[in-house]
């Protein structure tokens, strides 16, 4: 079996198949093996493993995750590239191609059969384009899933895994941490891929709670308050809140000082335990 990750295989494929790289569906293919293996390592991935892998490219992640896992599903949005995958892929016995969009499969379905027998993993070298919605969509699903790895943009994982006070703590951590335990994993420079994108990536792991880590009594009312308090960063979280939420500044006022929160401060100090106290507080009036 030939090694994926080498430049000049890539080329061959490329020449082969008459493809070129698709910058509408981002595609960076990894150069190199270590990252490869190490992002599978990352993965925690096990004989008795069922993981999802998204994005398969020409499949060189996912022989790595075949000699691993149980069973393997790798969701590929590029219909050129599902004859490459055949070949490429032809001796992985236990690994599933299928042709779609990863926001419109229906995984429940596609994985019925193995989700009552084996843990679910997914690990995926994300396209930057579509990163967020693909993370929240699994956070907030119901699927049995026991972690997550994802390679993507390094800001974005920062933002994931960030602490309340730094630049890139916002609305999407506190999401992100609602539903699942963040870390990462390590850095990726952009000199491993082909073509070299403009930025680094970032190996992060999610492992999803089986309770979410904040009880809040009114969610869709938590997550307004979190994106109302980060909208305009250099506002102070009152006139954010103000601006940005139907409330009246009297009410919210007498919200913050039930709660013992300063309304001078800026929404990037607060924790996802203050924004819960704020809006149970807010739906309890």
């Amino acid at each position: 079996m030939e090694k994926l990750t080498s430049p000049k295989v890539i080329e061959g494929i490329l020449n082969k198949y008459d493809l070129h790289f698709n910058k509408r569906y981002g595609q960076n293919f990894l150069i190199d093996e270590n990252i490869v293996r190490k992002i599978v390592e990352a993965g925690n991935v096990h004989k008795n493993d069922t993981v999802l892998e998204i994005g398969p490219g020409i499949g060189t992640m996912t022989q790595v995750l075949a000699e691993a896992a149980g069973k393997v599903y790798s969701v590929e949005i590029d219909k050129k590239l599902i004859p490459v995958l055949a070949e490429t892929l032809e001796d992985c016995n236990n690994v599933e191609i299928i042709q779609g969009d990863i926001l419109k499969t229906d995984i429940p379905g596609l994985l019925r059969t193995n989700l009552q027998k084996n843990p679910l993993k997914i690990v995926a070298n994300l396209p930057y384009y579509v990163t967020t919605p693909i993370i929240m969509g699994f956070l907030e699903s119901e699927l049995p899933i026991e972690q997550m790895t994802f390679m993507i943009q390094k800001e974005v994982g920062e933002r994931l895994c960030a602490e309340p006070g730094t630049k890139a703590y916002g609305s999407l951590t506190i999401a992100a941490q609602f539903y699942a335990e963040t870390e990462i994993s390590f850095y990726v420079p952009a000199a491993v891929f082909m073509p070299r994108p403009k930025v680094d990536s970032i190996v992060v792991t999610l492992k999803k709670r089986a309770e979410p880590a904040i009880r809040v009594s009114d969610k869709k009312l938590f997550f307004q308050i979190v994106k109302a308090s980060f909208l305009n960063r250099r506002k102070t979280l009152i006139n954010g809140l103000q601006m940005n939420t139907d409330y009246s500044k009297e009410r919210l006022l007498n919200a913050l000082e039930k709660c013992g929160i300063a309304p001078g401060v800026r929404g990037e100090t607060l924790t996802g335990e203050d924004f819960a106290r704020l809006a149970n507080t807010l739906s309890g009036e």
